[in-house]
């Protein structure tokens, strides 16, 4: 089922000064960046380590671009802060559908596209013990070379 925690996601105001934050206090480096419209928000993944599943563990950092975005309610009501934990599966559909049975809410009738091409699908909060939590399964190759880029 579940195999690392494949990021942690930090909403964010200012996507540039949170980026240098982490960058100049821990030495994380921007390993991709985009803007993904469906979601509404800027991103950019920093890496923090491999995994044994040959996956990599990140901080996702996430700006609004429009404030009817998800992440711009949130912030709205919470301020800067961790926004939701990702847990990496080498099937989000199976996976998915196995905690569906189990009670949980998923928000997402079919996974749609997030960070890397992957695939992902999130957990209703009060099903988890008030956390959003987001299944990812990686596209393959994604998490094998560093490519800053943005997508738009």
């Amino acid at each position: 089922m579940l195999t690392r925690i494949d990021h942690i996601g930090i909403a964010c105001f200012d996507l540039d000064r949170t980026v240098e934050f982490y960058r100049s206090t821990y030495g994380f480096e921007v390993f991709h960046s985009e803007v993904n419209e469906e979601q509404g928000v800027r991103e950019a993944m920093l890496r923090i380590n491999g995994t044994d599943d040959g996956g990599a563990s990140y901080l996702q950092l996430l700006e609004p671009v429009r404030e009817d975005s998800t992440v711009a309610k949130w912030l709205a009501k919470n301020g800067e802060g961790v926004h939701h934990i990702a847990f990496g599966t080498a099937d989000v559909d199976a996976d998915a559908a196995e905690i569906r049975g189990k009670g949980v809410r998923v928000l997402y009738d079919e996974p749609r596209k997030g960070s890397m091409g992957s695939r992902i699908t999130f957990l209703h909060p009060k099903d988890c013990g008030g956390v959003l939590t987001e299944l990812v399964t990686a596209a393959t190759g994604a998490h094998a070379e560093q490519t800053e880029q943005t997508e738009h």
